[in-house]
């Protein structure tokens, strides 16, 4: 973000809803700290699927919500590792592979039976994990490169196993991670933000073009629309010209 004589770093979050919720929301602060987050979330009371940055930890607690852990970063730990032990990144990554697996299988599956699925199929898998797991600790020196990645999964592991508990909650958070990529992108086209209430801007903006591609609307058209007709809809029918709804009623509007 632009500021007087130099530049300051700010921060884009990104907020991927559930089926029931279907939108990809993004929030602006002048920070990286835990406040932005837990005022975002202040009245949620669900599953907050992230990596392990610690910032989340304080936005959890006391607040009903429940933590779940990404395996793609745990796997990505193994593989960053990879040079320091050849043999442990090869065999954990080789267990996460069979995780996803039976995600794949899963995927055409409704909730309750990707849940039982993952019970059935998944749940051994991560039994016979955290075992090698636990072996792999007593046998590397504490500052091992690889340590780092084994102790990773260890330290999250009861956020790590929460997808098996509840068929609604994805084995990681790459679909966050791939809209995240889109402001990378972005940032090194326009460069900055000019202040605050732009940073406000961007992510208003960057929230409805997101959700128009999750439910693969041409966000010229929608925005064309929207800005065409919004002001002089009743507040009583707001929630007409949110993407899915506006999608449902303009078919021809796909691309």
């Amino acid at each position: 973000m632009m500021a007087p004589e130099k530049t300051r770093q700010a921060r884009m979050w990104v907020f991927v809803g559930d089926a029931d919720n279907p939108y990809n929301i993004f929030h602006f602060t002048l920070s990286r700290s835990r406040d932005g987050p837990a005022k975002f979330l202040a009245s949620y009371r669900q599953t907050l699927l992230a990596d392990a940055y610690g910032g989340y930890d304080g936005v959890v607690v006391g607040n009903d919500i429940t933590r779940a852990g990404c395996w793609a970063h745990a796997r990505r730990k193994f593989v960053d590792a990879e040079k320091s032990h050849p043999q442990i990144a090869a065999e954990a990554v080789g267990w996460i592979k069979r995780l996803y697996a039976k995600e794949e299988r899963g995927k055409a599956l409704d909730v309750a039976a990707r849940l039982e699925l993952r019970k059935q199929e998944s749940t051994p898998i991560l039994s016979s994990l955290i075992d090698r797991l636990f072996a792999w600790r007593d046998q590397l020196l504490p500052k091992h490169p690889m340590s780092e990645a084994v102790n990773y999964a260890l330290n999250q592991w009861n956020e790590l196993n929460v997808f098996t508990s509840d068929g609604a909650v994805p084995i990681d958070n790459n679909e966050a991670e791939r809209e995240m990529k889109r402001i990378v992108l972005n940032r090194k086209n326009s460069l900055f933000v000019g202040n605050e209430r732009g940073g406000h801007t961007a992510a208003i903006l960057s929230s409805i073009t997101s959700s128009c591609r999750r439910h693969s609307i041409d966000p010229q058209r929608y925005l064309t629309r929207l800005l065409t007709n919004l002001p002089a809809a009743p507040i009583s029918q707001i929630d007409r010209w949110l993407p899915d709804d506006w999608k449902r009623q303009n078919r021809s509007s796909t691309r």
